[in-house]
């Protein structure tokens, strides 16, 4: 979860190509299959902004999307990993989301088109019997991984090797000063669960594209990228680490500096994988307000090459994530 993308300016332009010339006409079949191409939402949520059921089984039909996966929140309680009970991903301002119980039977009843995940408060006692609890059910991704601990705390360390025994991806927020503290040492984590596929999310996580980018209190940069930054290094450096394209973060990331965006994106084809993580209901580009749909648009837009669109809309999630 994140904060809600604020309005940009997105028009979406399409011609209308008239049969007569062969030239019209594979142009026209372009189109046909770039709507046809699958899609995997590796980041969603339940009840996400009050989201209910129907609605979100609407959202994600509206962005095309062919499988989900639901990402489950941690458990209500009051510690400091939790700010007090404020940040365990259950109530926050923009509403409840879903926990693993709920999660699982949501992805079980609606199964053809829905996967889930499993997570737990890292520093409760029973974080680790919950987690496999819904690995043992199928969970194929550990996260989101949202809590107020160091990215190298015993207890993260756990889920981490349980991750490794059951050969599923970690997905974590990175945000400085809120969630997963250490960011610019966990290249150590990395190095000591070389097995363990991390995956980059959030606004700290994106704002590190940018080799200039110093005060981490900046959550959502502007203007020219310079490669280079923390996050280019790890996606570089590490073939366990990839990154999630999802929320506003990830947006900014590919229109703040679009030159650099679509270098970035060529040159990280095989490590990064679209998600949406937005919680309106209407999952529609004209609606202004959808950061998955404006994602799927701007990516699209960036790199116009469909081999590499297959990469980052699904072939690398189901690589990742085994579905």
């Amino acid at each position: 979860m994140e904060e809600h993308y604020s309005r940009r300016d997105f028009i979406t332009k399409a011609g209308v190509f008239v049969a007569g010339t062969a030239l019209h006409v594979d142009r026209f079949s372009e189109i046909t299959r770039r709507k046809e191409e699958p899609i995997i939402d590796i980041h969603q949520h339940i009840y996400y902004n009050a989201r209910n059921d129907e609605e979100m089984i609407t959202h994600q039909k509206a962005m095309s999307i062919k499988t989900t996966i639901l990402l489950p929140a941690g458990r209500p309680v009051n510690l400091v990993s939790t700010h007090l009970g404020v940040s365990d991903g259950f109530v926050s301002k923009y509403g409840r989301v879903g926990g693993n119980a709920e999660t699982y039977l949501f992805a079980k009843e609606h199964r053809k088109s829905f996967r889930f995940g499993a997570n737990a408060v890292p520093d409760l006692p029973d974080a680790i019997p919950e987690i496999e609890k819904y690995l043992k059910l199928g969970a194929v991704v550990i996260g989101e991984l949202k809590f107020s601990v160091d990215c190298d705390s015993e207890g993260m360390q756990k889920i981490y090797q349980l991750a490794d025994t059951y050969d599923v991806p970690v997905l974590m927020h990175w945000q400085h000063g809120m969630y997963n503290y250490g960011f610019d040492r966990f290249y150590k984590m990395l190095e000591k669960y070389p097995r363990v596929k991390f995956i980059g999310h959030a606004q700290t996580w994106w704002a590190n594209i940018d080799k200039h980018h110093e005060d981490q209190s900046v959550l959502y940069p502007r203007g020219p990228v310079t490669p280079g930054g923390i996050t280019d290094r790890y996606l570089s450096d590490y073939p366990n680490m990839y990154g999630d394209l999802s929320a506003g973060s990830g947006l900014n990331a590919l229109t703040r500096d679009e030159t650099h965006a679509k270098q970035f994106l060529e040159k990280h084809q095989d490590k990064l994988i679209y998600g949406s993580d937005c919680d309106d209901k209407s999952g529609l580009v004209s609606s202004g307000e959808c950061s998955g749909a404006l994602d799927i648009a701007e990516i699209r837009k960036l790199v116009p090459d469909v081999k590499i669109q297959r990469k980052l809309f699904y072939e690398n999630a189901k690589r990742v994530f085994r579905i």
